[in-house]
Parts: C-alpha cells; sequence; structure tokens
C-alpha cells in the first residue's frame, strides 16, 4: 500500500501521503488501548465500555480529519517523527481514513454491546478492532488499507452497476481528440 516519497499527490494544499511509520505506531497504540478493552471487560463491563468510547472517538477523529490531526498521529509528530530519520516511504491518506472508518464501526458495535449487557459482543467487536491493529501494527497490514480499493470501486458504480465517472486508469490512457470514446464500441 506504499508509495514512493516523490509522490505528489494534493489533498486541501496538504500533500495526500504520509509517512508510514506514523500509522503504524498509531496501530500499536491502538493495539495496547484494546488489548486494555479486552481484558478489562471479563472484570467490568463500565470500564471497558469506557475505553471502547474513547478509542472511538479516536477513531472518528482519524476517519474524519486524517492521520495529521489524528491523536496518535500528532504524537508521532511531536515526539517521535523528530527523534528518526528522514521518511524513505510514505502511504496515500484515503486508504488510511478509509481504516479508522472500519476500526470507528467496530468499536461503535462493541461500545453498543457493552451498553446493552452484552459484554461477549463488546469483547468480540473489540477483539476484531484488535486483531486489525495488530496486523497493521506488527505486519505492517492494514485491512482497511487493503478492502479501499473495492469500496472505491463500488463507490464509483452507479446504482445499477454502471460506471460514474471514467477510472483512474481509464483518464490516465485516452488522450488526444478521441479521449471522451475511450472504451466505447466502434460503430
Amino acid at each position: 500500500m506504499s508509495t514512493n516519497s516523490r509522490n505528489t499527490a494534493v489533498e486541501n494544499g496538504i500533500p495526500a501521503v504520509v509517512d508510514v511509520r506514523g500509522p503504524r505506531f498509531a496501530a500499536w497504540v491502538t493495539t495496547g488501548v484494546l488489548v486494555l478493552v479486552v481484558l478489562t471487560a471479563a472484570v467490568s463491563t463500565p470500564v471497558a465500555a469506557v475505553l471502547i468510547a474513547a478509542q472511538a472517538v479516536v477513531f472518528a477523529i482519524g476517519a474524519a480529519y486524517g492521520p495529521r490531526r489524528h491523536p496518535y498521529g500528532r504524537i508521532f509528530a511531536a515526539f517521535v517523527a523528530p527523534r528518526v530519520g528522514p521518511t524513505l516511504e510514505t502511504e496515500p491518506v484515503a486508504p488510511l481514513r478509509f481504516a479508522q472508518l472500519l476500526g470507528l464501526v467496530f468499536s461503535a458495535v462493541s461500545l453498543l454491546g457493552f451498553l446493552v449487557g452484552s459484554t461477549v459482543v463488546g469483547a468480540v467487536f473489540a477483539g476484531f478492532a484488535l486483531f486489525a491493529a495488530f496486523l497493521n501494527a506488527a505486519f505492517g497490514i492494514c485491512l482497511g488499507c487493503q478492502i479501499y480499493p473495492l469500496v472505491a470501486r463500488l463507490r464509483r458504480a452507479g446504482p445499477m452497476g454502471g460506471v460514474r465517472g471514467p477510472s483512474v486508469v481509464t483518464q490516465a490512457t485516452a488522450s488526444g481528440p478521441d479521449a471522451n470514446t475511450a472504451g466505447s464500441p466502434a460503430n
């Protein structure tokens, strides 16, 4: 999911790529919080609910504003990034935001489970989020980032399965005066 650091994509005046080490740092912190949630659920459901609610807020901030404004991303930028060498590898922001959205969904269902008294549902969905966070932290496998291209493709498809607009590949390969007819059948 990583791209070369020379990627020049821009989102709202800010490069739409981040240092891969920031999201992995955030995944380690998230893993720690979610381990606490799962362990605490066995002892105190209300405390587990508070912890998962706090993590849900962190996921919501990451989904809404991206990794640069994510609370754990800010900690990485302030305390870790200045102490490590320059970045050699970056990754796009959009898949990371989608991954945070998936984390928010898992944590919201977990919180709902704890609130309605189903500790099992709360712990299981916290466990799903924990699994995804640990995969990213330990192995660099971002499940949300892996799912993102499929979701992006489905979003481009219209309600009846038609494509709303040309794909990035089509836009890149279509050029010249016949660019508007690229991919249409010959008459």
